[in-house]
């Protein structure tokens, strides 16, 4: 990835994002060729000068202080995952120079107990890249059969956008798309080396039509929680509320809980879909 190209391109999107009036800016009379602030109205409101800015944006201007960072951040108006995403990019820590582990991620046996515990809802591990490490059979019921897929194929970005199941069972599936997409980018930005990414991100691009549009957007989306929909053949709507938690010891693998209410629909629909997928049990013969 180019790093200053990543720069240039998001502070641009942000920058066309936010209005004069939005920015407490009176009307100055001029005519906007484009929307949102211009150059110098973003340099004079985070109290840097144009020529500086403008290198900036340009990814020229090597490493700016955190404050720089900051004032940039209040004054594009950033989102938690958006200044997080900004900060990766001009203020690379270690992690940068981290390529694509020479060893495969592995999700130590007390996780895979843990998502056997949670045997009444969906659970799963993802690591980089949205690869999906681990996951309980509830998961692989109601999404799909990750276990059955060779491991290098095992991705929820690549579920969600090109296998033509996720598009029928995945409820407002543009949505969950498009921020997957994100999660996508702002890892890019974290990690720019990872040779996989860019050969998922390369895929992705050629495979599936609306990939391009958002990930062209330069939107970004650290994973915390939520609500999913999916539509199963068998017991019909499912609604859960996600959460998502950083594995301690590991800051490169989340854990996916998809949570139901007690009593709920869904949940009635879980208990049938787990005795009606129950792997068969076979007592070995007696003498």
């Amino acid at each position: 990835m180019d790093r200053s190209k990543e720069i240039a391109d998001f502070l641009r999107t942000r920058r066309a994002a936010i209005g004069p009036d939005q920015a407490g800016l009176p009307s100055d009379g001029r005519g906007r060729r484009v929307p949102g602030l211009r150059r110098d109205e973003v340099a004079r409101l985070a109290g840097v000068s144009t020529e500086y800015y403008t290198r900036l944006e340009q990814g020229r201007a090597g490493n700016p202080s955190t404050e720089v960072v900051e004032a940039l951040a209040r004054t594009l108006q950033l989102d938690s995952s958006e200044r997080e995403h900004l900060t990766d990019l001009l203020l690379p820590g270690p992690h940068v120079a981290r390529r694509t582990p020479n060893r495969p991620p592995r999700v130590r046996p007390g996780l895979h107990l843990m998502l056997e515990t949670l045997s009444h809802v969906p659970a799963f591990i993802l690591g980089r890249r949205t690869d999906v490490l681990a996951s309980n059979h509830l998961a692989r019921v109601v999404l799909t059969d990750f276990d059955a897929l060779p491991a290098t194929r095992r991705n929820l970005a690549r579920y969600y956008l090109l296998d033509p199941q996720a598009r029928e069972r995945v409820g407002d599936w543009g949505k969950i798309a498009s921020e997957t997409v994100a999660i996508l980018r702002m890892e890019a930005g974290r990690y720019p080396g990872d040779r996989q990414l860019a050969d998922l991100v390369g895929e992705l691009t050629l495979l599936c039509p609306e990939f391009s549009t958002w990930w062209n957007d330069h939107t970004v989306l650290r994973r915390t929680h939520g609500a999913k929909h999916y539509f199963h053949p068998v017991v019909g709507d499912l609604h859960f509320s996600y959460e998502s938690f950083q594995v301690p010891g590991d800051t490169e693998q989340t854990l996916c809980v998809y949570n139901v209410e007690p009593g709920s629909d869904t949940a009635q629909a879980l208990q049938l879909l787990s005795n009606w997928t129950a792997p068969e049990i076979t007592t070995p013969p007696v003498g």
